[in-house]
């Protein structure tokens, strides 16, 4: 946490959590395959656990667990991805029968 005089601007990141239906996951190569609410594909995501900087963390490796689980189940699968500072990731997932 950083305190800054109220006469300095301050940038404050916009964070944006949008839920999407997941068609596919492969575990090999990292890549998520979403649907998005118009119906066309979302090839740009890749599981939790591949990441760019750094080691994934415990809830990473569950997420992507739970996802790949799901998926392997034939369970309809959502994911909530958060996307911040021109980044995105897979944070959570809910599966239903």
């Amino acid at each position: 946490e950083d305190l800054c005089p109220t006469f300095h601007n301050l940038d404050v990141p916009f964070v944006k959590r949008t839920e999407y239906q997941c068609l596919s996951a492969d575990e090999d190569t990292g890549e998520v395959s979403l649907l998005m609410e118009d119906g066309s594909l979302k090839d740009d995501l890749n599981l939790p656990t591949v990441v760019n900087v750094g080691e994934p963390t415990e809830e990473d490796k569950k997420c992507t667990s739970e996802l790949l689980a799901a998926l392997g189940d034939g369970k309809t699968v959502t994911v909530v991805v958060q996307s911040a500072c021109g980044e995105e990731k897979i944070i959570q997932v809910k599966a239903t029968d």
